[in-house]
C-alpha cells in the first residue's frame, strides 16, 4: 500500500473527485471504486456530502473521495455547506481530479474550478466524462492549462484504466517530508566511477555518509541523505557509477545499474559529475543522454578541476559541445579537493528545480509566441505556412507547452527549435528542459 508519512504517522493517500454540478462525479466515483455507493441523477445537486470508500489499481492503494459541486450562490445557505464540504476535500486530497462534461464542452464554472484548484498546489487531473461521444471536445480543456485531458466515459467505462494509471503516477510515495509536510526535491549524483560522486554526498551531508576510496565500484546501492539548507529540505541521492554497457557482467552490477537509473527517473534535479582531468568519455556522452531521454533538470559539474594547469573555459567549451543535447543544464567547475565553487552548486540547485517546477500564465506564453513569430515568420511550405492560434502549459516538471495550429505536420524542427529558444530566454528555464507540442484544433481535424 501506498502512503504518505505525515506527522510521524500513516495515512492512505486521498484523491478527490471535484468539479461544477452534473458532470458525472458520482458515476465516476463508482466506476472507479467498483461500487454504487454515490446516488446517481441528472439532478443538479445529488451528492452534498463527502463520500469516502477505499480502493486500489495495480498493487497501490487510496481513498478515493465524492463531493458536491462547486459552485457560487451566497443566498443558499445548503449550498453553501455543500461547498465547505468539498473546500475541506480539496484540503485533505493528496491528488485532485478535475471532471468535467466533454459535450457540454468547457464552461465559465470549469474555468473557475480550475483556477481554485491551482492555488492548492496540489497535483490536478483532468477528466473529460462523456468522452464515448462523437461530440465530445477533448481538445478544448487543455486551455485550463492543468496538464492533458484524460477522456474517460463514466457510463461505459472507457478509459478508466488509463485514469487510473495517471491517478498512481501522482500518488505520494513513502519519501522522507520536511516541515509542513513538503516533499524534499529529489536531487541524484550520477557520473561514471569513481569521478567523486561518494565525496560529493559527503560534503552535502557534512559527514562520511558514504564510503570513498580509491577503487572504482565502492559503491553499489544507492545511498541516500536527507540534507536541510537555507530553509530548503533536499534528499541526495548518490548512484553508483554507470560503466559501459559491455562491461557489466555480473548479475549484482546489473542490479545495481538498474537501481542507479531508476534513482535518476525519480529525481527532480540530477548532478552529472565529470572528471576534469579525464576529458569527456563516451560514457559521460551515454549517461548525459540518459538524463535528456528523462527530460530531467541537470547541473553539471567539472570535478578535479585543482588538476587542470591554468583556466577551465577551453575544457567546458568542449563539454558545452560533446554534451549539447543538454544545452540548458548549468555548468560549474568544482574541486572537492580544495572545496573551490563547491557553495555555487546549492544556487545552481535551486534555479534548476525553480525552473524545473515553473509555471507560466497562459498570457504571457502567448504574448512570448507572438512576438516570436511576429520577428520570424514561420517559412512555407508548399505554399502553406504554419499558423499558431494560441498556446498553453501544460505539466512542468519539465515545464511542457503545447501550441495548437492549422497543421503539425508545417512545423520544422528548426522553427521548433527557435521558439523554444525564445520561450526559454523569456522566462528563464535555466538548468531545465522546456517540451514543445504542437497539436491541431478540432476544426482543424474536421477540415482535414
Amino acid at each position: 500500500m501506498k502512503a504518505v508519512v505525515k506527522s510521524g504517522c500513516m495515512r492512505m493517500s486521498i484523491v478527490a473527485l471535484v468539479g461544477r454540478p452534473n458532470v458525472g462525479k458520482s458515476a465516476l466515483f463508482n466506476r472507479l471504486t467498483e461500487t454504487r455507493r454515490a446516488i446517481v441523477d441528472d439532478y443538479e445537486g445529488v451528492t452534498r456530502d463527502r463520500l469516502y470508500e477505499p480502493t486500489d489499481w495495480n498493487g497501490q492503494s487510496f481513498t478515493l473521495v465524492d463531493t458536491g459541486g462547486i459552485w457560487e450562490d451566497e443566498r443558499d445557505s445548503l449550498l453553501t455547506m455543500t461547498r465547505v464540504q468539498t473546500e475541506r476535500a480539496l484540503e485533505e486530497a493528496d491528488v485532485l481530479v478535475l471532471v468535467v462534461d466533454g459535450l457540454a464542452g468547457m464552461t465559465t464554472a470549469d474555468e473557475d474550478v480550475a483556477k481554485i484548484l491551482r492555488h492548492t498546489q496540489k497535483p490536478v487531473l483532468v477528466a473529460v466524462n462523456k468522452a464515448e461521444s462523437k461530440h465530445a471536445d477533448i481538445a478544448d480543456f487543455y486551455r485550463l492549462g492543468l496538464g492533458q485531458p484524460h477522456p474517460v466515459s463514466a457510463m461505459h467505462g472507457e478509459g478508466i484504466g488509463d485514469l487510473l494509471d495517471a491517478i498512481v503516477e501522482h500518488l505520494p510515495g513513502q519519501n522522507p517530508v520536511s516541515e509542513g509536510g513538503v516533499s524534499p526535491v529529489r536531487i541524484a549524483i550520477v557520473g561514471r566511477p569513481n569521478v567523486g560522486k561518494s565525496s560529493l554526498l559527503n560534503w552535502f551531508t557534512g559527514e562520511e555518509r558514504t564510503l570513498v576510496t580509491a577503487m572504482a565500484g565502492t559503491t553499489r546501492d544507492v545511498v541516500d541523505a536527507a540534507v536541510r539548507h537555507g530553509g530548503q529540505a533536499y534528499l541526495f541521492l548518490d548512484t553508483a557509477g554507470l560503466r559501459r554497457p559491455n562491461r557489466i557482467g555480473e548479475k549484482l552490477e546489473a542490479k545495481t545499474v538498474q537501481r542507479s537509473l531508476q534513482a535518476m527517473r525519480e529525481a527532480d534535479v540530477v548532478l552529472l559529475v565529470l572528471s576534469a582531468d579525464e576529458g569527456i568519455h563516451a560514457q559521460d556522452q551515454r549517461i548525459a543522454g540518459l538524463i535528456e531521454s528523462q527530460h530531467k533538470a541537470t547541473v553539471i559539474l567539472l570535478n578535479k578541476a585543482d588538476l587542470v594547469r591554468g583556466t577551465t573555459l577551453p575544457l567546458q567549451e568542449r563539454v558545452r559541445e560533446q554534451l549539447r543535447f543538454l544545452s540548458y543544464a548549468s555548468l560549474i567547475s568544482t574541486s572537492l579537493t580544495t572545496k573551490w565553487h563547491l557553495h555555487d552548486l546549492w544556487s545552481e540547485i535551486d534555479h534548476a528545480y525553480a525552473s524545473y517546477t515553473k509555471r507560466i500564465p497562459t498570457h504571457h506564453i502567448n504574448r512570448v509566441i507572438e512576438q516570436a513569430i511576429h520577428l520570424n515568420p514561420a517559412p512555407t511550405h508548399k505554399g502553406r505556412q504554419l499558423k499558431v492560434y494560441y498556446a498553453t502549459q501544460v505539466a512542468v516538471r519539465p515545464p511542457h507547452l503545447v501550441l495548437f495550429v492549422n497543421d503539425p505536420e508545417l512545423v520544422h524542427f528548426s522553427y521548433q527549435r527557435y521558439l523554444e529558444n525564445r520561450v526559454r530566454e523569456a522566462f528563464d528555464f535555466q538548468g531545465s528542459p522546456v517540451r514543445l507540442s504542437f497539436r491541431p484544433r478540432s476544426r482543424d481535424i474536421v477540415k482535414r
